[in-house]
């Protein structure tokens, strides 16, 4: 059973998941489970759970799919266990009450997000939208974390394209800390720091990629990665699931753009993706802002290429050495002009 406990030293929430120690891992983006063998290949439903959503036409489980909605086998969280609270001496943790889903985004083992149509990954980004809203239906559910490790340095288990979908019932303290550094700048400035970011973006183009509709591509000023992107809406849209259906197609055709470019300069690479959006549901560590997260909140996604590995110093402080400026990835990645 999975817990969650308190870093009082750090203020940070740590996850205690025995189940997670005897996942599988993979050499390299390209080297993992045989296609035969891999549980999330076309053919080999019955190696995983039953699914909780599918895009298909036909039976449930069953080979036909274009995409599946399973829970995690070695799942960090696990929605059943009872939301109580235990305090030992100083010492606070609670049961590990969330949910740890796998989004299948294809049958195509071999297949990474430049080789998917950009209808594809609207599908794959329709299908996010209707697990978050389903998830957010559970108040228990406060944060809900989004994204994709591909490759080794990036800490795959799976070498078959999927996103995790990890659901906790409390919020992470870098999360909590930039609401409120969000809320601060809000209230000076009647904005949200990302509005101003994009706006400034915008007005300087050095590290602008392409814009698509309300969405804008960009290598972000203080970049911690080689070729970090950043893909965030020029208008205010606070969560993923706010976004139009005609929104949900640009959204798609300019990741589809990104990862085309990206695998134009790199080649095959590992990387990680998130997508950061607001709280699922009010507790007491966010109220006080989710009353003005349609303000000045805006989702946004980031994709960090993982070229190289951490080191002792990047680990110790925190603080990331890029040797590659962001204007000069945004320039090779528009195409070199």
């Amino acid at each position: 059973m999975s817990e969650i406990r308190l870093d009082r030293m750090h203020n940070q929430y740590v996850i205690i998941a025995p189940e997670r120690l005897h996942r599988p891992s993979v050499a390299s983006k390209n080297e993992g489970q045989s296609e035969q063998k891999c549980p999330f290949c076309e053919g080999q439903e019955n190696l995983t759970p039953p699914e909780i959503y599918a895009l298909r036409s036909n039976d449930a489980n069953t080979p036909g799919w274009k995409i599946r909605v399973v829970p995690n086998i070695y799942k960090a969280m696990q929605v059943e266990l009872d939301h109580r609270s235990k305090r030992e001496g100083i010492f606070e943790s609670l049961p590990g009450v969330g949910a740890h889903e796998i989004v299948i985004e294809t049958p195509c083992h071999d297949c990474d997000m430049k080789d998917l149509e950009p209808a594809d990954l609207e599908n794959w980004l329709r299908t996010l939208i209707i697990r978050m809203d389903d998830l957010q239906k559970d108040i228990r559910l406060v944060y809900l974390s989004m994204f994709k490790n591909v490759g080794f340095n990036a800490g795959a288990a799976q070498a078959h394209p999927h996103t995790q979908l990890l659901a906790l019932p409390v919020m992470p303290q870098d999360e909590t800390l930039f609401l409120e550094r969000n809320m601060r700048y809000y209230r000076r400035h009647g904005r949200g720091i990302l509005e101003d970011i994009i706006t400034n973006e915008r007005k300087e183009k050095l590290r602008v990629i392409d814009e698509i509709g309300n969405f804008i591509a960009f290598c972000p000023y203080a970049s911690g990665f080689p070729f970090e992107v950043m893909i965030a809406p020029t208008r205010n849209i606070s969560s993923l699931n706010r976004c139009s259906r005609s929104e949900v197609t640009d959204l798609s055709l300019l990741i589809s753009k990104v990862f085309r470019s990206l695998d134009k300069q790199l080649g095959s690479f590992d990387y990680n993706l998130s997508i950061k959006i607001p709280p699922l549901n009010g507790n007491f560590e966010n109220e006080e802002y989710i009353p003005y997260l349609e303000k000045n909140y805006r989702f946004h996604i980031r994709i960090i290429p993982r070229i190289y590995r951490l080191g002792g110093f990047e680990i110790a402080t925190s603080t990331n050495i890029n040797s590659v400026p962001p204007e000069e990835c945004a320039r090779l990645l528009r195409g070199g002009e």
